[in-house]
């Protein structure tokens, strides 16, 4: 089984840039999705008949909001954390018979900080929830936690240490969700890999230079860590700030009958 998740930061700007020749390349099981900043009815994505669209829209225009494209029929599709909605559109859970799927854009604290304690109940909440899940069965969690978790996951730690997506807070929650029984995929694979990020600044040559973060991630249950095959960035796609981040599982991914509407 193959999963995809990437933040495009706008879809309908990155459906310009190339989203759909990497979506087919790509050709996976499930493709999640962050940013999409969009409306229902702003886009006719042409996936093929084989996906099926999950959409959490963000109630501000223009900002946030997540999607799933699954060849997987869900069990069921959960839309927030406590409630079945999310006003900002960053979270879809989607169930399946050997896991769950959640797929996430986890609040930024923003550049003064002002959303720091926002963002830290948020990440409680969040873990409440996916322990819940857990009880349950094994979770994938993927998506952009806009935390660079150590040092090795940015560029230039000491400058960054204290801004927003690098603050011991946030990477303290981080630390505590990997504790829970989560682990990141990437560092199973590649414990000591440097110079592996996802997002870039938009300022000139700070991606032709790889001077970036890795704060996108794909985390799984302890217990399927033996069904695990491969964690990959993609970090040639462009047409975001971040790239595809992958994920291959050794799971069956037979492709079943879009759900009926």
């Amino acid at each position: 089984m193959k999963l995809v998740s990437w933040n495009v930061n706008g879809l309908r700007a990155c459906v310009n840039k190339g989203f759909l020749d990497y979506f087919k390349t790509a050709d996976a099981d499930i493709f999640c999705i962050q940013e999409t900043k969009l409306q229902e009815g702003q886009i006719c994505l042409e996936l093929g008949e084989e996906y099926e669209q999950f959409w959490n829209y963000a109630e501000t225009k223009g900002y946030s909001g997540t999607a799933v494209f699954t060849r997987l029929k869900p069990l069921s599709v959960r839309y927030g954390l406590e409630e079945d909605r999310e006003p900002e559109g960053r979270i879809l859970t989607l169930e399946f018979e050997g896991f769950y799927l959640v797929n996430v854009y986890t609040p930024n604290a923003r550049r003064d900080l002002s959303r720091l304690t926002y963002r830290l109940e948020w990440e409680d909440r969040f873990r409440s929830y996916l322990l819940r899940l857990d009880a349950v069965k094994p979770v994938i969690v993927c998506g952009d936690l806009n935390v660079a978790h150590q040092e090795i996951d940015l560029k230039n730690a000491k400058s960054n240490q204290g801004n927003s997506g690098f603050t011991n807070e946030e990477r303290e929650k981080m630390t505590r969700l990997l504790e829970s029984g989560f682990v990141d995929t990437f560092r199973h694979f590649y414990p000591d890999r440097t110079d592996a990020y996802s997002w870039w600044s938009l300022m000139p040559r700070v991606r032709e230079r790889n001077i970036g973060w890795r704060i996108d991630y794909f985390l799984v249950s302890e217990r399927l860590c033996p069904l695990l095959k491969d964690a990959q960035i993609d970090a040639h796609v462009m047409g975001s700030d971040h790239c595809p981040v992958v994920l291959l599982m050794d799971m069956p991914a037979e492709p079943q009958a879009p759900i009926s509407t």
